[in-house]
């Protein structure tokens, strides 16, 4: 079984990932990122490589207070929730051009089966 994780609208905006090197992962942006760390340093610190220079935050659970905790992940949510918001206007015009699914479904269920 995988590691929990916190979505909206189906995006993963915080997972536990880390959880047994004591860390819960944060998604922000690369700004929010630097003031996190800028402010706690010894609770926040990038994740490794290139998800972590994207805004990917681990989190040390053991020295962070509720509020701390709550805070970090509200700002996750509400920044994740934003990119949903300006992402929905495009998948929804994406959507208008894609063909139907019946058609689709179609297509895959006439494969013929292999013995």
């Amino acid at each position: 079984m995988g590691a929990a994780d916190f979505r909206v609208g189906g995006r993963i905006f915080a997972t536990l990932a880390s959880q047994s090197k004591g860390y819960g992962n944060l998604q922000l942006t690369p700004e929010q990122q630097a003031d996190f760390i800028g402010e706690q340093p010894d609770i926040f610190l990038p994740v490794a490589g290139g998800w972590g220079r994207m805004g990917m935050t681990h989190i040390r659970l053991a020295l962070a207070t509720e509020d701390v905790l709550a805070g970090a992940l509200h700002t996750a949510w509400k920044s994740r929730l934003e990119k949903n918001q300006k992402a929905g206007t495009a998948r929804r015009a994406d959507r208008k051009n894609a063909p139907a699914k019946g058609k689709v479904a179609a297509k895959s269920s006439s494969r013929k089966s292999r013995k």
